[in-house]
């Protein structure tokens, strides 16, 4: 009797064994031999390596464990050969989801490295981001379906006459959708930039989603714009190309100064500012001009290049009160608004 019972246990514990020692064997390679390998791929100066070790890191073990599932599942025994090939078809499917989230990881990660190499910011957005992953699950989804033997063209057909209905009921989501891709693609604007729609709307982009654009003005307020909106805009980029700009800031003085004196001072405090104010290019010196006699005074403008929108007020600040202080260490008169009225008496 114990014969019989020892073969039964006999018959079990294979399998068994062989579930685990797959399961070690996967700890084993991922512990040593994938952690030497990451280690090495980190040191290379192609970064995609590592994005596809770090997606298939936490998957490797169990795709080992499902190896040794169905390797031991064609001795399993009691178990008719029709469950065994329904066994065999979800092993199949996990292993292709678990594939496809892998995949799913590395086609992020590649797309978020290639975009780092252009300059751009595309996958930085959630729209891409989620239409990499959802491309990608569509295709393993597909793909279990046809390895569970189910047909997929009645699901396609169905995807198609669906797909027509949703566009006419989502017509206004769908073209926020297309609009926002345009954005991205033609790189119109990206987030980070700072921008000035012509709807009177000026911030930093922050975000470019399924069907809005999110601006952060520099008070912190948060603008939502559609996409088909801002596609459709008129938008001035500051940040686009290079994004240094002019500054100018206007001032006068008194009819009884010497100019060319002022002209000196004028210069020196502009200098002191574009070399003090960080927000300053230091590579463009500031370019005093004489531009106007006017009723009370001879008008100056004073030209800075800043560095980015946002500077320029640091900058103006800081001239401002310079000048004032300077113009008045060296008794140069900036006048009130006079107006001398003559009065000339007709003879009778």
């Amino acid at each position: 009797m114990e014969k019989p019972i020892i073969a039964k246990i006999m018959l079990f514990i294979i399998p068994a064994g062989t579930i685990i020692a797959g399961i070690v064997i996967g700890w084993l390679f991922k512990r040593f031999i994938q952690h030497r390998l990451k280690k090495i791929t980190e040191k290379t100066e192609w970064k995609g390596d590592d994005v596809i070790f770090d997606a298939i890191e936490s998957h490797i073990v169990l795709w080992f464990f499902l190896a040794s599932l169905n390797m031991a599942s064609t001795s399993l025994p009691y178990i008719s050969d029709n469950y065994l090939a329904y066994l065999s078809k979800i092993i199949i499917a996990v292993l292709i989801l678990s594939v496809t989230l892998a995949a799913s990881r590395i086609g992020v990660g590649l797309l978020n490295y290639w975009a780092e190499r252009q300059g751009t910011n595309l996958p930085s957005t959630t729209i891409f981001v989620n239409l990499a992953r959802i491309l990608i699950i569509s295709v393993g989804v597909l793909v279990i379906l046809q390895s569970l033997g189910l047909s997929i063209t009645p699901f396609l057909t169905a995807l198609g006459v669906g797909g027509l209905a949703i566009s006419l009921a989502l017509k206004d989501t769908l073209s926020d959708f297309f609009a926002g891709l345009h954005i991205l693609l033609s790189q119109k604007v990206k987030p980070g930039d700072f921008v000035e729609i012509d709807s009177g709307h000026m911030g930093y982009v922050r975000n470019i989603t399924w069907r809005h654009t999110t601006l952060m003005e520099r008070t912190n307020n948060i603008v939502t714009i559609p996409n088909a909106k801002v596609s459709a805009a008129i938008v001035k980029n500051y940040d686009k190309g290079d994004p240094s700009f002019s500054v100018r800031v206007a001032l006068g003085v008194s009819y009884d100064s010497d100019l060319e004196h002022v002209l000196k001072v004028t210069e020196a405090v502009a200098e002191s500012v574009v070399q003090d104010v960080d927000g300053a290019k230091k590579d463009s010196p500031a370019v005093v001009r004489y531009f106007e006699f006017a009723d009370s005074s001879v008008n100056i403008k004073v030209y800075f290049r800043g560095l980015k929108y946002g500077d320029q007020h640091t900058i103006i600040d800081t001239f401002i009160r310079r000048i004032h202080k300077r113009y008045d260490d060296e008794g140069i008169t900036i006048p009130f608004p006079i107006r001398t009225l003559i009065h000339q008496n007709q003879p009778q």
